[in-house]
């Protein structure tokens, strides 16, 4: 009894010793953020006078990129869940036959290497004039945000209880008003948890964006990363800036919807 206060100690200071490994190197891009125009390895540890004109060079030269990507990512989530939403309901609760043979295609989709399908959907963008469009990132990224969806909410939809949908159905709801009155309001959870891994995928992809863009017009911010750090490797604040900036909204989101992801992940029970 007398060693568990100590064993719980060191737990915690193992825990948060490995945490600030961790977060190590989101402290020192931050920083470097804030350092004046330069070669990072000459300043301090702390930004005791941050210079913000790394940001404001961000903002001008990667702005755009920024929207670009938040157009991409928005439009992934939507196309993802639109599709995927109907189709999770129809594997969960209908008696399909090949049900299982369809979710193991979808389990195939998501083993099959991204540089793979990026090849494939740049001959097929050439020859349908998508490349360079948003249409087609928002495409590209949906291929790898509705396999998960599917999967994440057929297995929260199969624990709805039927007595709720049966009710629905004794009310004179049909199969259409259920699945949109009943169903998704139940499933907000498990929504919102496929929508946000799905723009995660969308708002970080590096390999779409290299093969399916050649032009500056549609450009998201990974890859307007990956090429101002070559043409500006003097200008270190403005590359930490703007990673910090592309960083936010990530963060924010998954601040955001924590305990929804939790909820998921815990049971996917309906309350």
């Amino acid at each position: 009894m007398k060693r568990a206060p100590n064993r719980g100690r060191l737990s915690t200071i193992v825990g948060i010793v490995l945490l600030a490994l961790m977060l190590f190197p989101v402290y020192w891009m931050v920083n470097a953020s804030l350092q004046p125009a330069g070669n990072t390895l000459g300043g301090g540890w702390f930004p005791f006078h941050p210079d913000f004109g790394g940001y404001a060079t961000a903002l001008r030269d990667q702005g755009h990129h920024l929207v670009t990507s938040l157009v991409v990512a928005l439009g992934s989530v939507v196309l993802s869940l639109g599709l995927a939403a109907p189709a999770a309901y129809a594997l969960a609760r209908f008696p399909l036959r090949g049900a299982n043979l369809v979710l193991l295609g979808i389990l195939i989709t998501q083993m099959v290497p991204g540089i793979v399908v990026a090849n494939a959907l740049y001959s097929a963008y050439n020859d349908l004039g998508l490349l360079n469009t948003y249409l087609g990132l928002i495409l590209a990224d949906s291929t790898a945000g509705v396999p998960f969806a599917i999967i994440i909410m057929r297995s929260f939809m199969r624990n709805i209880p039927g007595e709720i949908i049966d009710a629905a159905r004794v009310d004179g709801a049909g199969k259409l008003r259920v699945f949109r009155s009943v169903v998704l309001p139940v499933s907000a959870n498990a929504l919102i948890t496929a929508g946000l891994f799905t723009f995660l995928f969308s708002w970080s992809d590096f390999l779409f964006a290299l093969t399916l863009t050649t032009t500056e017009t549609v450009r998201p911010i990974t890859l307007g990363i990956y090429q101002y750090a070559g043409a500006h490797t003097t200008q270190w604040n403005a590359i930490m800036a703007t990673a910090v900036l592309a960083s936010v909204p990530a963060a924010v989101l998954l601040v955001i919807a924590q305990r929804r992801v939790a909820a998921v992940a815990d049971s996917g029970a309906v309350k």
